[in-house]
């Protein structure tokens, strides 16, 4: 079996559980290719990984039967934009904080790969979201798991942003910014923003407005078959667009055209895993402590 992994730093206290990991990886005698950014991290801080096969761009990503995301959620929206439209299985072991996405614990690691090397697991397939633009934006990784948002540059002056839907123009809000989110990012940024909460398979997209300026203007649910349409005027001429992680600052004459990738992420979850459970776990849904 071949698999790739990428990370950052993570808490001394996980380093136990990292060694552990790739001594048994290698007692498997399963390949493994690093990331150069986690390669060098790695060496940096004399953690033995047995492995000489790295990459240091989405392009050269070899041909591996799953690749392995150590850090955080946002470790894992990375690791996505590595794997692109190749699809390859990507599992995320959990040495950041929230761990939202990414639900393997450090503590589960040994019981994660003899799942892994068993096929003791599903793929969990999640739509993504890809922008078009007149120019290149995100060196060509035009495609999120979470959300693609617009905000304002300065801290004073709204923004205002023209939307359409299906070349049918919504609205124009006046607000510090717009998010166009995933089922998968509806418990990021756009929750935060007052928007619902979307099961994953959810065929939907959020459209959250960021502090509007008209109070009778809320989230939107639409299909994810329509094509979003975004013209952004603002006073200081420019405004910052993010991707999952990836973000810049471009000018008003940027064109932006939002729908759903043509190729999806696939998350392997383990057999106990389920969304509501992390619901509950992880952000305490309906917890109420007189009960």
């Amino acid at each position: 079996m071949k698999i790739a992994i990428h990370g950052r730093n993570f808490n001394e206290s996980a380093r136990p559980f990292i060694e552990s990991m790739f001594d048994e990886l290698a007692r498997r005698e399963i390949d493994v290719q690093l990331s150069k950014s986690f390669r060098n991290f790695l060496d940096q801080n004399n953690i033995s990984h047995h492995s000489t096969l790295v990459y240091e761009n989405p392009e050269q990503l070899y041909d591996a039967r799953l690749v392995v995301s150590m850090g955080g959620d946002g470790t894992l929206l990375e690791t996505i934009s590595h794997v692109g439209n190749r699809e390859i299985p990507t599992i995320g072991i959990n040495v950041g904080r929230l761990g939202f996405l990414a639900t393997v614990s450090p503590e589960r690691i040994s019981d994660m790969i003899s799942a892994l090397d068993n096929g003791q697991f599903r793929i969990d397939e999640r739509t993504l979201v890809e922008i078009e633009s007149n120019i290149d934006l995100f060196d060509g990784l035009n495609f999120g798991l979470n959300d693609f948002t617009i905000t304002k540059t300065d801290t004073s002056s709204m923004i205002t942003v023209h939307t359409y839907l299906n070349e049918e123009f919504l609205n124009s809000y006046w607000a510090d910014g717009l998010i166009i989110s995933t089922p998968t990012g509806s418990t990021g940024y756009s929750l935060s923003c007052g928007g619902p909460v979307l099961v994953p398979h959810s065929q939907n997209f959020i459209v959250t407005p960021i502090s509007p300026h008209n109070l009778n203007v809320r989230p939107l649910v639409v299909e994810d078959t329509a094509v979003i349409k975004l013209e952004v005027k603002s006073r200081s001429n420019n405004f910052l667009v993010s991707l999952d992680a990836r973000s810049r600052v471009v000018d008003e004459n940027t064109q932006l055209t939002i729908r759903k990738a043509q190729f999806r992420a696939r998350l392997i979850k383990m057999l106990d895993d389920s969304f509501l459970n992390t619901l509950r776990s992880k952000l305490s849904w309906g917890l109420d402590m007189r009960n």
